[in-house]
Parts: C-alpha cells; sequence; structure tokens
C-alpha cells in the first residue's frame, strides 16, 4: 500500500556526504491560514528553513471552476448543512500529484491521499512512522458536513480521524498529522533518538521525566536516576512506563509488558 521510494537532498559536509530523505507534503483546505500558521513555528518550521521537508499549503478554492470559487453545495436528499464538491479535491489531486512526479502518470502511486475526517480511522504513532516513510502526501481537510462521497470511494487511501470529537475544520486536523509526521524525519529532531523514546513509539506511554533541581518543595528526584547506574535506569523507566499506561491505557499493555 506504500511506497517506500525516497527523493533526496544531499548535504555536503567536511567529512563527506551525508543522504537525508525529503518529504513533500501538500495540505488542502478552504483555511490555509489556519494549517500553514502553528507549522511555521519551532521545530517544523526550523525543519522547513532547513529544507528536510517540502511543505505546501494550498487554498481549495483555486481548483473552483465557478466565478465565485465555490466549494460546497447542499446536499442531495436534503439535510441540515452543506456538502464539499467533488470537482475541487479531484481537480487538485491530479495537479499536485503530476507536480511532485512531473515524469509519472497522473495516478502515481508514490502520492498517498489522505482525507482528514472524523469518520476516518484513528491517526496513532504507528501510522505516523508510516508517513513518513513516503515521498508524496497529501492532506486533504474536510469541513461542513463532510465531503461528497466520490472522494472518499475513488480518490482518498486514507481516510484519518485524529480523535473522537468534531472540529470546525480539517485544517486543524491536518496540522497536527503534518506535525506528527515532520517530526520523525531525519535530521529534524536534534537528537535522533528522542523520537524512539516518545510515547506510543514502544506502543507504551513515556516514563517520567525530570530536571534539576534535585529537590523542590520537599519533593525529590528520584534517587536512580542521580545512581549513573544505566541499567537500573532502564528498567526503572520501563516499570514507570508500564505502571503509567496500565493506569492511564490499559488498553495499549501487550503480554510481554509483564515480563522482567
Amino acid at each position: 500500500m506504500f511506497s517506500f521510494q525516497y527523493s533526496v537532498l544531499v548535504e555536503l559536509s567536511a567529512s563527506g556526504y551525508s543522504i537525508l530523505t525529503k518529504v513533500r507534503l501538500d495540505i488542502v483546505t478552504i483555511f490555509p491560514e489556519i494549517a500553514a500558521s502553528p507549522l511555521a513555528a519551532s521545530i517544523i518550521g526550523k525543519a522547513q528553513q532547513r529544507g528536510l521537508v517540502d511543505l505546501r499549503v494550498h487554498n481549495l478554492r483555486d481548483w473552483a471552476r465557478d466565478k465565485h470559487r465555490t466549494t460546497d453545495d447542499m446536499p442531495y436528499g436534503g439535510s441540515q448543512g452543506m456538502v464539499m464538491k467533488c470537482e475541487p479535491f479531484f481537480a487538485a489531486v491530479e495537479e499536485l500529484r503530476q507536480e511532485a512526479n512531473p515524469q509519472s502518470a497522473i495516478c502515481n502511486p508514490k502520492s498517498h491521499v489522505i482525507l482528514l475526517s472524523p469518520g476516518g480511522r484513528p491517526f496513532t504513532q504507528q501510522i505516523a512512522e508510516e508517513y513518513a516513510r513516503l515521498d508524496h502526501l497529501i492532506l486533504l481537510c474536510g469541513h461542513y458536513e463532510g465531503v461528497d462521497q466520490r472522494v472518499i470511494d475513488h480518490l482518498v487511501d486514507d481516510e484519518i480521524s485524529i480523535g473522537d470529537y468534531v472540529l470546525t475544520n480539517g485544517a486543524l486536523a491536518a496540522a497536527v498529522v503534518a506535525d506528527a509526521v515532520i517530526r520523525l524525519l531525519p535530521g529534524v529532531l536534534g537528537d535522533e533518538k528522542s523520537a524512539p523514546d516518545d510515547s506510543f513509539s514502544s506502543g507504551r506511554l513515556e516514563f517520567p521525566q525530570y530536571t534539576r533541581p534535585v529537590e523542590f518543595r520537599g519533593w525529590r528526584v528520584p534517587d536512580v536516576l542521580l545512581s549513573g547506574h544505566h541499567a537500573e535506569i532502564a528498567r526503572w523507566r520501563r516499570e514507570q512506563s508500564v505502571a503509567k499506561t496500565r493506569r492511564v491505557r490499559p488498553d495499549l499493555l501487550k503480554p510481554s509488558d509483564d515480563a522482567p
């Protein structure tokens, strides 16, 4: 289902060449400023500046065919609210696919099309890791009462929900997915060991973290973390991770988590 071919950037360094993968990520929404703003700051913003990801946010109305740039209409069969039209989505995806892969056919398998929708499968860290291995992601943002079913049936490869709740627009969900994916790309995080230590990367919640001062208002950092004994620290962290997961998210635990 997924393409594992990469486009590459070559960076010249004093020690030679280092090869970095570069993912292109397109977000298509009628509210581009909502998606673009949070992704322009912090680690994700720096990743774009350094050329580690090619992130582009587009206005779906640019692919509308009428003079009013209409992207929604009343639903057939009668109902409250409006439904996103299929024509602009198809036109946008076909153009972006061709733009990203000019040497390939219009239905290029390298482009993975994702619809952000409350009706999709739950987004997880494992899905983020899968997406981070792809060449080209196109995130389509649903709005109003949803999108024409033909977009789901004949255009998208995946329908994703970021939680069991409803947002005012899909651009917020797209920003969440984009952030989760981009931070996994090589070179984005300062410490390459950071991502594997995150909650959910191991299937469990992350262990507690402490920093200076050693004691604050009578609350002391656990002695094991001050011991310098790396094997004991690793064991303590695993035990704490399992204990927190059992308390907060027992559904994540596997039988192997109870092994010593």
